[in-house]
């Protein structure tokens, strides 16, 4: 009896952190492409719309081949990896998005790659700012960085569409929360 209600107790604090994690989760370059030398990243991002404070970069790619760099604006410009803010190089690097009102850049340092047009910028709003639209909110990160700006990738690669979201929208995940927490405490009331 008393293992089933530590047990249960578990659950409700499941069911309230599920109730109150937000954020929508981005494949960079989905669902077209991926970290690549073919895909189009500012017209990635713009097909995204706005990235919000809890929402997180996914980069995927060969690690062999690739890696992700995130730098200052300065650095972005320049294609310069030589003085990191951060360095990934897993090949599927979970990136958090954690505060708004900053810009974060992010580029491939393997030599040639950034003027290639593998290169990211993007703006990160607060969460409570853009309540109402499609992408959510919450995670932990590198230091963010400042002012936007993004440079267009070389021509000629292919436009990727806007990327899906592993993340129920923001309405949805504090009603699932909710609900879950319903259902256990019904349950308690049996034990």
């Amino acid at each position: 009896m008393a293992s089933a209600r530590a047990l249960l107790a578990v659950a409700v604090a499941v069911a309230a952190v599920l109730g109150t994690a937000r954020g929508a989760s981005y494949t960079v370059g989905a669902p077209a492409g991926s970290w690549d030398l073919r895909t189009n990243y500012t017209r990635w991002a713009s097909g995204v719309g706005l990235f919000r404070a809890g929402d997180r970069l996914v980069f995927r790619y060969p690690r062999a081949a690739h890696n992700v760099v995130e730098v200052s604006r300065a650095d972005y410009d320049a294609c310069s990896g030589s003085a990191p803010l951060a360095t990934f190089a897993t090949g599927d690097d979970a990136v958090p998005l954690p505060a708004g009102g900053v810009t974060r850049y992010f580029i491939c340092g393997v030599p040639g790659h950034c003027d290639g047009g593998m290169k990211l910028a993007v703006r990160v709003e607060a969460a409570d700012a853009t309540a109402g639209a499609p992408n959510a909110a919450a995670a932990p990160s590198p230091a963010p960085m400042a002012t936007p700006g993004a440079r267009a990738p070389a021509a000629g690669g292919p436009a990727a569409a806007p990327p899906s979201s592993s993340a129920a929208p923001a309405a949805v995940q504090p009603l699932v929360g909710f609900s879950l927490a319903v259902v256990v405490a019904g349950l308690m009331a049996f034990f």
